[in-house]
């Protein structure tokens, strides 16, 4: 079976980071304090992370799916900003998003290559990986899952396409993504009848017209098709709703259909190049347990965001040594505890994306029993929200982040 080689290529093994649990969040206070969490949302490495990852979880994540950069050789930054004109980019707030740029593809290889293989361990002997890129990289990529998982392991190269506009003149328009599914053994999970979708409404039309159709074969009509191998999904651009400003978000109908697909209620699912957290949003929907992990800050403060705006189970945040976010401090007095409600002082709340309070703070892990966000289309960042309780003398820990992604802690105490 031939393999792709190139200069620097290693199969040495990844040294582990050490993981560290930073928050338990409860989304809405819902099951605080007493309930545990299964999900975990990871800022770091995932190099290192999924090293670390494999003392308690290999082989045992039934489904990754994973969107790592297409090797474009371009910036992504992030969109921060309420209420702009998508038309005026000129005028849009923005933030580090994530970098895909490369000093030659043999860079680009070494950082897939050594992922890929911690990936084939993570999952499951049943387990089932999709691998998102495009037509920059995907050849590639194959060859390389080819080697790692085999050949006769490619269950779909399954190709997204969308409309949008492109600047391109001397070439058809570059209109697709390439997902390859790869299954790591036999048994694996493939639940085709929830992903069966209507016939087109011509073909009802015609069969209902001729016994000759589909030379007489009749389909069941009414239970549905399954989808071919080319998907059609709006991009995010086009979904308002969805959009996040998080740079190249994909669909959550799209993922839905793979989680649908290739894995079952309760199954441990995971993305390590989670950018706006659309797998975990789709899995916290559709009742699957989630690991999400992202290097960028901002990546994983807006899946924090969606997971609490969609009142999903209680979660986890972890940090890799050495990962954290920017800080800032926050003005003296901006934080006030009155009673069971915690109150911001207006000036501070503008400059806020998000807050959320743990009123027993130990000191050691933060428990955020209310949160709040800024609406992603317009509006203000709500400035007060009720805990519940807020014990007379005992510590309360409020934490801030701001629009641009750093982020700030204040500790406080009642005293009223």
């Amino acid at each position: 079976m031939p393999t792709l080689t190139w200069a620097s290529k290693s199969e040495t093994a990844p040294s582990p980071s050490r993981l560290t649990l930073d928050s338990v969040i409860y989304p809405g206070g819902e099951g605080y304090p007493e309930a545990g969490h299964e999900n975990k949302v990871i800022l770091g490495d995932n190099l290192g992370v999924m090293a670390g990852l494999l003392e308690e979880y290999e082989e045992r994540i039934q489904l990754i799916y994973t969107d790592p950069p297409f090797f474009t050789n371009r910036h992504y930054p992030a969109r921060t900003g309420r209420g702009e004109d998508s038309r005026q980019p000129q005028g849009w707030q923005l933030a580090e998003g994530y970098p895909d740029r490369w000093q030659d593809l043999d860079a680009y290889l070494d950082m897939l290559y050594a992922r890929l293989r911690l990936i084939h361990r993570l999952l499951a002997p049943n387990g089932t990986l999709y691998l998102h890129l495009d037509w920059h990289a995907s050849a590639y990529a194959r060859l390389l899952l080819d080697e790692i998982f085999g050949a006769e392991r490619l269950l779909n190269e399954i190709v997204w396409v969308y409309h949008g506009p492109s600047p391109i003149r001397k070439a058809f328009n570059r209109k697709h993504d390439t997902i390859l599914a790869y299954t790591k053994g036999e048994g694996y999970t493939f639940n085709v009848d929830q992903v069966r979708q209507p016939y087109d409404a011509t073909t009802v039309k015609t069969f209902a017209s001729s016994p000759r159709a589909g030379f007489g074969k009749q389909p069941d009509l009414a239970r549905g098709k399954v989808p071919e191998d080319w998907w059609y999904f709006p991009v995010v651009a086009r979904l308002h709703k969805e959009r996040t400003g998080y740079p190249t978000q994909k669909p959550a109908g799209l993922v839905e259909r793979i989680l649908l697909a290739s894995s079952n209620p309760g199954d441990l699912t995971a993305d390590f190049f989670c950018g706006a957290g659309t797998l975990a949003a789709a899995a916290a929907k559709l009742g699957r347990r989630f690991i999400v992990n992202d290097n960028a800050w901002l990546a994983v403060h807006t899946t924090r965001s969606r997971l609490v705006e969609m009142a999903a189970a209680p979660f986890g945040m972890y940090t890799a040594e050495g990962s954290g976010p920017e800080r800032f401090e926050a003005p003296v007095g901006g934080v006030r505890l009155r009673g069971e409600e915690v109150e911001l002082e207006e000036a501070l709340a503008e400059g806020l994306d998000y807050w959320e309070v743990d009123p027993a703070w130990d000191g050691r892990v933060f428990c955020s029993a209310a949160q709040a966000r800024r609406p992603r289309r317009q509006g203000k960042l709500p400035r007060k929200l009720r805990v519940g309780f807020l014990a007379e003398g005992e510590g309360a820990c409020v934490r801030l982040v701001s629009q641009g992604g750093a982020q700030a802690q204040v500790e406080t105490r009642r005293t009223d």
